[in-house]
């Protein structure tokens, strides 16, 4: 994708953005003319940047305080009118802070000068006013200290974002130790990672055979599979019509979970009308019986967004595309660090009543570009892309796996063109990984190739591993966000498995530990979010209080890692 190429797509694109009509935030509108020319220029160019230079929609009002003070506010993507930078610049120095509106639906934010600055929030109960650098001990400068990822200033209308140190396992901290600070490193844990937690967290549940398969959900069908038997499963959540086992294949709602459902099988089941599809290797005897659970969102229930952990992905060079790496350059977009932006790797406190799942996004920086073959040699190595609320922190890559939602709440997943580059004023979260596990309802180009699919595994290429992937599924007019966990498996098992359940489209995500392939979902019980896990293990990941309440990852504390989520309507 050249330059040029990008410029006239992006040139394209705020023509399409325009048709949709997507209200912008009160006295910010996309940048026009010449103004508008240079800024696709310099996001399509290879050169060092910020990240809010790097943003082309970003548009921006200054005013000055009765002090002398210079106060900018940037609204980084209009449309989406959520995340905003506030500069207050001194003599001698600008200090900035990351702003989030709580309610960008119902307000919008910008700054007045009326011959003494102020924040205006506007909405459908009036204006309301706010100076919060005013003082010696300002309301800003409180929110900075407070140790809070979301300090909310002005009567909560918006937060402050704050960088806060992200949870992670010791297994976890171990291993960036030794990536960031032992030379060879990274070869270091890849031989822990084959050497030892390769079947893991392999299970394989009791067949029991004439059992009971429960109430099934006669609207999502079965797998096809060879045979349905009722299998043992450690669901961490109720099923309804599922006491003593669950049927293979078949779906089942989730208990007080209206619009979630829940299925198991093994690969080995696998029907062989599906394995006769080309494109996958055959199964070993390990994946073949090894547990698959999967977890299905009726999205008609639901929007999804996304959310960057404190610290993964980072935003610098993957040590993989060594031969296209531009050393001029700290990351493949120009910048390596999101300052000023603030990475709470948390939900927003204005979203927890709404929350009805989460779920780990994708791999590290460190991973998340190509060692060797086509895509190694182009693009900068293909590093995956990454969209929050409309602010492009990595660029979107063609011809990789894309979750992605737009600006009408639309959900898509599906492989990015350099066409796609139209919609980039409209996309509101993206994440990127990987190539296709399924395309078309078929296996991916390169789901049986090692390097040209960047599957990860072990240093000897042995991809049987733990493995969280995800896959979109159309049944009638209803449109499914399904989630699957595989305790041991290759690319191949779990194509053949999404394959088997009537998936369209499917996407590894992250892969080796609980912690990488987790899964909740939410239930809400005076005032507190309870979490629901996928597998019982993964309660490990969350905390709890002194009086015995669990903390929920995502919701409850910061995480060092990104992550889906997603809401009721």
């Amino acid at each position: 994708m050249t330059a040029q190429t990008l410029r006239i797509a992006l040139i394209a694109a705020l023509f399409v953005a325009g048709q949709h009509g997507a209200a912008l935030a009160n006295g910010f509108g996309m940048p026009q003319g010449g103004e508008l020319q240079q800024r696709l220029a310099d996001f399509a160019a290879t050169k060092p940047r910020s990240v809010i230079e790097f943003q082309p929609f970003r548009a921006q009002q200054q005013a000055t305080t009765a002090q002398g003070a210079t106060i900018t506010l940037t609204s980084l993507q209009p449309k989406f009118n959520t995340w905003f930078t506030l500069d207050l610049g001194q003599p001698g120095r600008n200090t900035p802070y990351h702003l989030e509106l709580a309610n960008p639906q119902a307000n919008t934010l910008q700054l007045l000068d009326d011959g003494g600055a102020t924040l205006v929030f506007e909405g459908d109960m009036g204006a309301s006013y706010c100076t919060p650098w005013q003082g010696p001990n300002s309301e800003l400068a409180q929110a900075r200290t407070s140790g809070l990822p979301y300090a909310p200033i002005c009567d909560n209308m918006a937060f402050v974002r704050n960088e806060v140190r992200g949870n992670r396992s010791s297994r976890e901290a171990i291993a960036e130790f030794l990536r960031d600070n032992i030379a060879f490193g990274e070869s270091i844990v890849g031989l822990i990672k084959g050497s030892f937690y390769e079947d893991a967290f392999m299970r394989s549940g009791a067949v029991v055979d004439g059992g009971s398969a429960g109430e099934v959900v006669a609207a999502m069908g079965r797998a096809q599979l060879q045979t349905h038997p009722v299998i043992s499963t450690y669901f961490g959540f109720d099923l309804e019509g599922a006491a003593t086992g669950v049927e293979a294949g078949a779906w089942y709602a989730v208990k007080d979970m209206p619009g979630v459902y829940a299925s198991a099988m093994q690969p080995g089941m696998v029907a062989p009308t599906v394995l006769a599809v080309p494109g996958a290797n055959g199964l070993d005897g390990i994946e073949a019986r090894a547990d698959a659970y999967l977890v299905a969102f009726d999205l008609s229930h639901f929007e999804l967004g996304y959310e960057l952990g404190t610290d993964h992905p980072r935003l610098d060079w993957s040590p993989r595309p060594a031969a296209v790496r531009d050393m001029r350059l700290p990351g493949p977009d120009g910048f390596d660090t999101a300052a000023p932006l603030a990475r709470s790797g948390m939900l927003s406190p204005a979203l927890t009543d709404r929350v009805a799942a989460t779920f780990s996004a994708g791999f590290k920086r460190s991973h998340s570009a190509w060692r060797a073959g086509e895509l190694a040699l182009s693009n900068g190595g293909h590093h995956y892309g990454f969209l929050q609320q409309g602010v492009v922190l990595s660029r979107l890559q063609p011809g990789l796996s894309t979750l992605f939602t737009l600006d009408d709440g639309s959900i898509h997943m599906r492989s990015w063109t350099e066409a796609d580059n139209a919609l980039l004023p409209r996309v509101k979260f993206a994440r990127q990984n990987g190539v296709p596990l399924l395309e078309n309802g078929r296996p991916g180009a390169q789901v049986t190739s090692w390097l040209g699919g960047n599957w990860s595994g072990s240093a000897e290429a042995d991809l049987r591993t733990l493995r969280g992937g995800a896959c979109m599924k159309t049944a009638g007019s209803r449109k499914f966000l399904i989630f699957g966990y595989f305790s041991t498996a290759t690319p191949s098992a779990m194509a053949r498995s999404f394959q088997a359940y009537g998936c369209d489209y499917a996407m590894l995500l992250d892969m080796n530990s609980q912690e990488h392939t987790y899964l909740a979902v939410y239930t809400h019980e005076e005032g507190r979010v309870l979490p629901h896990h996928l597998v019982q293990g993964m309660a490990a990941i969350d905390g709890e209080t002194r009086d015995g309440w669990t903390i929920p990852r995502f919701v409850s504390f910061a995480d060092n890692r990104d992550f889906f989520y997603l809401l009721r309507k």
